[in-house]
């Protein structure tokens, strides 16, 4: 995967061992270039929109009607910071951020990781005056945008469905955003590190699936033990939640900056990691 000439002549470089002297933890370098990149992954994808959104709108929606309709027969309502809450207007809340997360994972993933390294299509890119920073940056905020586009019919389903019509669910749309790049950053890590796809087991079983039992999803954190608790509150899912959550019930969040900030670090430094670790990948 070695393709290090480009780069070196895209960064004003003459010796292309310069470009190889450079950590690969230096500061991303974003140029406009990465909108075109961006666009080449929108046009392919309007080719096989329809598969796409049923993949990604189906589960999370299946999720939605059994659990919010069947086990919210039996529970009925829940105890929100001492405010009753009906389970489905609880469950939707959650389940929007889990299928923000699902929706840029697959993308920043499976898709990334078939353009890298099965297509070659960014090597294919790199021969353009395209950087690497340029096409993992456009990489992570399509996964985004995917995400977005998966939540925004969900939200509409719901909106028929009378979960909600609080106009405060706008407020919500820029947050689920923000959750959709964050978690394509993360899963960007993966994306770097991995070798084949059954690598990407580890991350649903030992990172995602975890956190969305333990960030709110299905049952209030209250109801965890209390170490758990202190954990459980500074994962970026829970931080999501945290704030989504109240404006589905027409509240403003209590400690919006505080999850903000910690969805916002977290971004930044998953997006640097990745970054670096790509760069390391292609320089191998």
């Amino acid at each position: 995967m070695k393709n290090i000439a480009a780069p070196a002549i895209k960064q004003g470089l003459a010796d292309p061992n310069d470009y190889e002297k450079q950590s690969v933890w230096r500061a991303p370098a974003i140029t406009w270039r990465w909108w075109p990149v961006f666009l080449r992954n929108l046009l392919v994808w309007k080719k096989l929109a329809v598969s796409s959104l049923v993949g990604n709108i189906a589960e999370p929606l299946i999720w939605l009607v059994a659990f919010g309709y069947g086990m919210g027969a039996l529970v009925g309502q829940v105890t929100l910071n001492g405010q009753p809450v009906s389970y489905m207007l609880f469950l939707a809340s959650g389940s929007i951020c889990m299928s923000a997360m699902n929706a840029a994972s697959f993308e920043a993933l499976y898709s990334a990781f078939s353009r890298m390294q099965v297509q070659k299509t960014w090597d294919g890119i790199m021969n353009a005056p395209v950087g690497l920073d340029d096409i993992v940056f456009a990489e992570t905020l399509w996964a985004a945008f995917k995400a977005l586009f998966t939540v925004s019919v969900i939200m509409v389903v719901m909106l028929l469905l009378g979960i909600s019509h609080e106009w405060t669910l706008l407020l919500a749309w820029p947050v689920l955003l923000l959750v959709g790049i964050n978690f394509a950053c993360i899963a960007m890590i993966f994306t770097a590190l991995a070798k084949g796809y059954e690598f990407f087991t580890y991350y649903f079983t030992l990172f995602l699936t975890p956190m969305m039992f333990l960030s709110g999803v299905f049952f209030p954190r209250e109801q965890l033990p209390g170490w758990v608790q202190a954990i459980a509150q500074w994962l970026p899912l829970s931080a999501a939640i945290d704030i989504v959550r109240p404006l589905f019930m027409g509240q403003m969040p209590a400690n919006p900056w505080r999850d903000l900030a910690i969805l916002g670090v977290c971004t930044v430094g998953s997006f640097w990691l990745a970054m670096a670790l790509i760069r390391r990948r292609f320089r191998a």
